[in-house]
């Protein structure tokens, strides 16, 4: 049913679009100059109006009414199972909601069934109310706007300024969106070092990470909460995978715009370019039954032993998975040199080869640094590769054929554990705030040399 209203609401202010415009056009007797907005603007207006009124309802009813009733729900478990824990009532609550949903059979529990028949009838009243207060909106929306189209109305300024006023909404909401996330990780390593007694030197000089088998009556063993050996496991496998992604997308990217033919270009850019496209999980799943034993096979050929699962693996996959990420940005950066810069190393009597070296290159480093820092910053971030690449143990190694683990992995391996949240989040939330301050320092690094290089070439 709520898609349903969506879409009837959608309907309606299109509706409104072309009645709001018509009645412009005959409110102008045959004279659309003398309106003061054309028509369109009138019937945008009236489209702005209902679906503002409509969907905002909707919305807003929608987060009400379930929280209000769903706590009425909770109520009545709660006074039938005064002696449950609140997760069992909670479980009690799920089981209901699937019961009443047909997602379980009926069950022999008369609890589990009389709290279901209690939610049906308060999912009734919700559903209803949404419906009649996201449609009633939208009507009375309609119906105003409608009354407002004359030829004297300020149609066009009035929906301009709702459309300012919607993108100063998402720019707001995205602002706050980050200001959120920083907060929420500072947060959360404040209450991570107040658990280990602030000592930050065992956190970032520390050679053991284990902070759950340390949990002491709600605090953290210092000794650890080391975390070198997720650090050298996450520049390890960086390092390595951009030493594969930097040199081949660079010089995919200057053959396809020097070298390559109109015809070689149209075919092999977006060939390249599907590697983008490629879920991180086909990679990890490409560096565990190919990858991996290939180099473990080679390894026993020439006698050195490689893990199963290592850092090379990892890192060699995922510098694949980043080549089109620096190949695309530095063709773009490349074919932005301006052509006259090639011209004039060509009337100098330098070949191709030298006028890419000695003038493009030069002229497209502030892109091609930016483009290499994103495919970084991609590698620091990346996931699901190492987990299931490069392992998930908290190695001390400089072995590149070693099982190493990263900072994200162990973010993911605290957060879905068994631990309960209050003791898992705060080394998962400080290792999160450490990423995000290692990329805003590339980020700044990246701004600083573009600065510096485009003043030479501008």
């Amino acid at each position: 049913m709520l898609p349903l209203t969506l879409l009837t609401i959608v309907l309606m202010s299109l509706v409104a679009f072309a009645l709001g415009r018509s009645r412009a056009l005959a409110s102008s007797e045959g004279k659309i100059s003398s309106l003061h907005s054309r028509p369109s603007y009138h019937g945008m207006y009236m489209l702005l109006w209902v679906l503002l009124a409509g969907i905002g309802v909707f919305i807003v009813a929608d987060i009400l009414f379930s929280a209000f009733f769903t706590n009425l729900v909770m109520g009545a478990i709660r006074e039938a199972t005064p002696d449950l824990a609140p997760i069992a009532q909670s479980l009690i609550y799920s089981d209901a909601v699937k019961i009443a949903d047909g997602g379980l059979p009926s069950t022999e529990d008369d609890l589990r069934r009389s709290i279901a028949e209690t939610y049906s009838g308060y999912e009734f009243w919700r559903l209803g109310l949404i419906i009649v207060g996201s449609l009633g909106a939208a009507g009375y929306a309609f119906w105003h706007t409608y009354n407002q189209v004359a030829r004297d109305f300020r149609a066009r300024n009035r929906a301009e300024r709702i459309l300012r006023g919607m993108l100063w909404t998402a720019a707001t909401i995205a602002i706050l969106t980050t200001i959120g996330i920083v907060l929420s990780l500072i947060f959360e390593t404040l209450i991570f070092f107040a658990k280990i007694g602030w000592d930050v030197p065992a956190f970032l000089l520390g050679t053991t990470w284990s902070p759950l088998s340390g949990v002491q009556e709600g605090a953290l063993d210092p000794t650890k909460v080391g975390a070198i050996p997720l650090f050298l496991g996450t520049i390890m496998v960086t390092i390595i995978a951009m030493c594969v992604a930097v040199p081949v997308g660079l010089f995919a990217a200057i053959y396809l715009a020097d070298f390559a033919s109109k015809k070689t270009r149209s075919w092999a850019k977006p060939l390249l370019e599907i590697l983008a496209g490629v879920p991180t999980v086909v990679y990890g799943y490409f560096a565990v039954v190919t990858i991996a034993p290939a180099m473990r096979g080679f390894g026993e050929t020439i006698g050195i032993s490689i893990a199963s699962e290592s850092a090379l693996a990892a890192g060699v996959v995922m510098g694949i998975m980043i080549i089109p990420f620096i190949s695309s940005l530095s063709d773009d950066v490349i074919n932005s040199v301006p052509q006259s810069l090639r011209d004039g190393s060509y009337g100098l009597g330098a070949t191709k080869a030298e006028t890419v070296r000695r003038v493009v290159l030069p002229a497209a480093l502030p892109g091609i640094v930016s483009a290499v820092l994103l495919g970084t910053s991609r590698a620091i971030g990346e996931t699901m590769i190492v987990v299931m690449a490069a392992g998930q143990g908290a190695n001390l190694t400089i072995n590149p054929l070693d099982a190493v683990t990263t900072v994200t992995v162990q973010i993911v391996m605290l957060i879905t554990g068994d631990t309960e949240a209050a003791t898992a989040a705060p080394p998962a939330f400080t290792l999160g705030f450490t990423l995000f301050c290692v990329t805003l320092a590339l980020n700044v690094v990246a701004l600083r040399v573009v600065r510096r290089y485009r003043e030479m070439y501008d």
